[in-house]
């Protein structure tokens, strides 16, 4: 018999690990040569609080992953709320002994996060815990003493996910709105119909005299995160993308790269919505030289590269 996936491995440890989230990361490589700078899970409950695990490049060691445990809760706002725990964070391997370390939580809200800035060296984790691109974190979370009152609900095992980086070509990522007349748009927001890449449905939103500190000098373009196509959890989606202007003469095009951790708020979608108010000076835009506008006709466009997505192990 071979050794068990990490999959299996996981699950197998969910009986016993009954405080504890584990988050599969599939997609490793991503993280480590920083075409992504973090990777976070879905929210989960342990004690009537919620917490968040994230794993990020180490800001003091390039060579190093950080991993911290974030509350997340909607009761910890404001001031004068605290909350102690102890937790042990990990790596899960395919046999064998876990690498962990158990450290002594106390977040209020000066300190949201804890855990370690210099977890474990990029060496140390493809050497003796990648497997497939994949890597097994988890948090394991007791003694939570908040000082308020929260509903405990009891969990009977540990719960898991599945954190998936997928990375996309171009020509089968790549959204173009084309937009006749132009010079007609009455009002100040208009939106792109939808389009589908990776777990959810994605439109460009774009105000032809601008948003914000744009207003009255730039045009505005943002991409907004609609509804899930999936059945996962509704969490986050983190999207690396570039939002374009096309130069219909030269080729010269206006691009900027973006990267966003898009929410799931159904109260306020202003929250889903993500990209730069001074996207393209108005100046430039009317400039027929420029080649952004022709015939009253222009090309707007995202090329999203990478989005990940989560599903319950």
């Amino acid at each position: 018999m071979g050794l068990p996936s990490l999959e299996d491995t996981i699950k197998e440890k969910l009986k016993d690990r009954k405080n504890a989230h584990f988050m599969l990361v599939d997609g490793m490589s991503k993280l480590l040569t920083e075409k992504v700078n973090n990777c976070q899970s879905v929210d989960f409950q342990v004690s009537g609080i919620k917490w968040r695990l994230v794993i990020r490049l180490s800001r003091g060691r390039k060579d190093h992953l950080s991993f911290v445990l974030e509350i997340t809760d909607e009761k910890c706002t404001g001031s004068n709320w605290e909350v102690k725990f102890n937790f042990k964070i990990g790596i899960v391997p395919q046999t064998g002994p876990d690498y962990c370390f158990v450290l002594v939580g106390h977040q209020n809200e000066k300190q949201r996060i804890q855990g370690l800035a210099n977890f474990i060296s990029h060496t140390d984790l493809k050497e003796k815990f990648l497997v497939n691109d994949k890597a097994g974190f988890y948090a394991e979370i007791s003694d939570v003493q908040p000082n308020f009152p929260v509903t405990r609900i009891p969990r009977t095992m540990g719960t898991a996910e599945r954190f998936k980086l997928i990375e996309f070509s171009p020509r089968n990522s790549r959204f173009t709105w084309k937009i006749t007349q132009f010079s007609s748009f009455d009002g100040e927001e208009h939106s792109s119909y939808e389009f589908t890449v990776g777990p959810r449905r994605w439109r460009l939103v774009m105000y032809p005299k601008g948003f914000g500190d744009g207003k009255g000098n730039s045009l505005s373009l943002y991409l907004f995160a609609s509804d899930y196509v999936t059945n996962g959890p509704k969490g986050g989606t983190l999207a690396i993308y570039k939002l374009r202007v096309l130069d219909q003469l030269h080729r010269n095009h206006c691009e900027t790269d973006c990267r966003y951790w898009f929410p799931y708020n159904p109260v306020d979608p202003m929250d889903s919505l993500w990209g730069r108010h001074k996207f393209l000076p108005l100046e430039e835009l009317h400039n027929a030289s420029k080649g952004f506008l022709v015939n009253d006709q222009i090309y707007i466009g995202v090329d999203i590269s990478i989005v990940s997505t989560t599903e319950y192990l």
